[in-house]
């Protein structure tokens, strides 16, 4: 069940990779209606293309539960995700993701693909977006305006 706290917990995020001068987009993790990790994307400062906002909201969260499944665990993430964090959704077996804006380019959710709809897939992801949407493209917009 889609809870607005976490998604602006998860905006917060995302405009903390801003001020970093990361991309901002920002995700959490969430457990019996807890929190247990957030992420931010981090590729400029690890040097590492890999290091977008929901690998390291899985990676946190696996280090907190000691177990590289998260099960019962839903996701919240400001842009839709790409196909390689789709796959570590999926290897993860988040159970629900909740995400902001589409991604119009890479969005492997719901924008260029329908990746959870795949049938090889062994997980299924429940999953919907939309939410506080206009916020989370506005902090994009404005950030990449910054670099013009």
């Amino acid at each position: 069940m889609y809870r607005e706290n976490f998604m602006i917990a998860a905006l917060r995020e995302a405009q903390n990779a801003a001020l970093n001068n990361e991309v901002p987009v920002g995700s959490i993790i969430t457990l019996d209606d807890e929190i247990i990790a957030v992420g931010s994307n981090k590729c400029i400062s690890k040097n590492s293309p890999i290091r977008h906002a929901e690998i390291e909201a899985i990676e946190y969260a696996c280090s907190i539960l000691s177990n590289y499944r998260l099960p019962n665990t839903s996701m919240y993430v400001t842009l839709e995700p790409c196909h390689m964090c789709c796959m570590a959704i999926v290897n993860a077996r988040i159970d629900n993701l909740f995400f902001g804006a589409k991604e119009p380019k890479t969005g492997a959710v719901v924008s260029v693909d329908n990746f959870f709809k795949s049938n090889f897939l062994n997980h299924k992801v429940s999953f919907s977006g939309g939410y506080i949407e206009k916020e989370s493209e506005l902090l994009l917009k404005n950030f990449f305006a910054s670099k013009r």
